[in-house]
């Protein structure tokens, strides 16, 4: 039997998510679900003007992969100024702010879906990153 060769790129990594989803889908299940639904279409769009792809998107997540830094950097800056102007349309207890942590690092491809630590650290990132706002991890060498 022979080994599967890992097809492994360097990738900047996206990582997207709502912050308060939970509340928001206890308070109104439908309302929440169709507010994502436009938000993720919004995503979507920025994500591949700024020639990215969506990876993965559950739940109230999102994952984008980038062959640029700069291009994920300023998809995630357009995603973020698209979706306070959304939000400006909603009441203050409906409004969805979002997360991004970027990080640019070596990912694994199968099958369309990226995997390893790129991936995971831009989660890491997302997770500290302030509603509204966009992380990006800064790299020493």
């Amino acid at each position: 039997m022979t080994e599967q060769v890992l097809k492994r790129k360097l990738a900047a990594i996206l990582s997207a998510d709502v912050e308060g989803y939970s509340r928001l889908m206890s308070d109104d299940e439908e309302s929440t679900i169709r507010t994502l639904t436009i938000y993720r279409s919004a995503m979507t769009t920025l994500i591949q003007q700024h020639r990215g792809r969506v990876v993965d998107a559950p739940g109230d997540n999102l994952l984008a992969e980038f062959t640029s830094a700069v291009d994920a950097i300023t998809g995630a800056v357009e995603i973020q100024r698209e979706l306070a102007e959304k939000n400006a349309e909603l009441s203050s207890e409906r409004k969805m702010h979002l997360r991004i942590g970027v990080n640019v690092g070596d990912v694994v491809e199968e099958e369309d879906r990226i995997y390893g630590d790129g991936v995971n650290i831009a989660a890491r990132i997302q997770e500290a990153a302030e509603s509204g706002s966009v992380f990006v991890k800064r790299t020493k060498w």
